[in-house]
């Protein structure tokens, strides 16, 4: 564990989705699936407007505790920090019928633009810093993601 990060304080708990972030390899991938029944849930009780709302809190709240965790810890952006993903994950899906294969197709397009950050993605990982800047690349990613699978609903579905 890396110093200053107790995984009991509220902005360790949030950062790393309350432990995920903790899971061995690829703490995004596992930060994504975790954020899946979730979204399912929250869509499921309060539809895409709840989706949105929930995207919109968790975001506000990846601010404040991954930039208090970067803080407190003094790395930049350590994979661990995965409530980014929980947000770019919701987002990817709040404009999708409640369907398996489209959380299935979110979840790959979500981790494909996460990894390869497309424009403006790519300049927000690199030119922003704190909370704010890495919840705000994964945000990019979602769009770009959520883009391409309202696209595929709509004309493909």
């Amino acid at each position: 564990m890396m110093r200053g990060s107790s995984p009991w304080r509220t902005d360790a708990l949030l950062s790393t989705w309350f432990g995920v972030g903790y899971l061995p390899k690829a703490p995004g991938t596992w930060g994504s699936l975790a954020a899946l029944p979730c979204a399912w849930g929250i869509a499921t009780l309060y539809g895409s407007v709840g989706l949105l709302a929930a995207t919109t809190a968790v975001f506000s709240l990846g601010v404040w505790a991954s930039g208090s965790f970067t803080r407190r810890t003094g790395r930049k952006d350590p994979g661990i920090i995965v409530i980014d993903e929980v947000a770019g994950q919701w987002l990817t899906l709040a404009l999708v019928p409640l369907d398996p294969l489209y959380y299935l197709a979110g979840f790959i397009l979500f981790r494909i633009a996460d990894i390869t950050k497309p424009w403006p993605a790519s300049w927000a990982d690199r030119k922003l810093g704190g909370g704010l800047g890495i919840m705000l690349d994964d945000i990019f990613a979602a769009l770009f993601a959520a883009a391409l699978l309202f696209v595929a609903h709509h004309y493909l579905g």
